[in-house]
């Protein structure tokens, strides 16, 4: 399967918004997208199959750190590495933005995205409480330095 891998634009955004419906009980709002298309200390990126995007995940310079706003992939298409292939390119792009380190916030019952950031890299470093809802739940802060 061929995946390719190209920073999200206005002709993508139903695709991102409907995915992120699909995957998320607490979907951001086509305007977060479209902030993130705008915003020069942003990046985000869809993965494609064909003209079909099957994942997504966005990156927020913040003085040096790079937050990783969300990491989704399209639930028919999981655990074949689209994740990881995003995230690393996530990663070479914030290195030429001047990011550092990189930080996240995940479900602390979400074990399947929890190992992919250990294998990338990241590091268990605190709790957020209640920092989800729908259900109501803890978030696990990691950072890859």
């Amino acid at each position: 399967m061929e995946i390719r891998i190209e920073p999200l634009q206005e002709c993508y955004l139903d695709q991102v918004c409907a995915l992120e419906e699909e995957v998320f009980s607490m979907p951001w709002h086509r305007e977060s997208f479209q902030e993130m298309i705008e915003d020069k200390n942003a990046c985000y990126l869809v993965a494609l199959h064909q003209e079909e995007v099957v994942g997504a995940c966005g990156l927020r310079n913040i003085v040096g750190d790079g937050e990783v706003t969300n990491v989704v992939t399209k639930k028919a298409y999981q655990n074949r590495g689209i994740g990881a292939t995003l995230l690393n390119q996530l990663f070479s792009i914030g290195r030429t933005m001047g990011v550092e380190a990189y930080t996240l916030e995940v479900r602390v019952s979400n074990r399947p995205a929890i190992h992919l950031y250990q294998k990338l890299g990241f590091k268990e470093e605190g709790i957020r409480k209640n920092f989800y809802e729908k259900p109501r739940e803890d978030a696990l802060i990691m950072w890859k330095r």
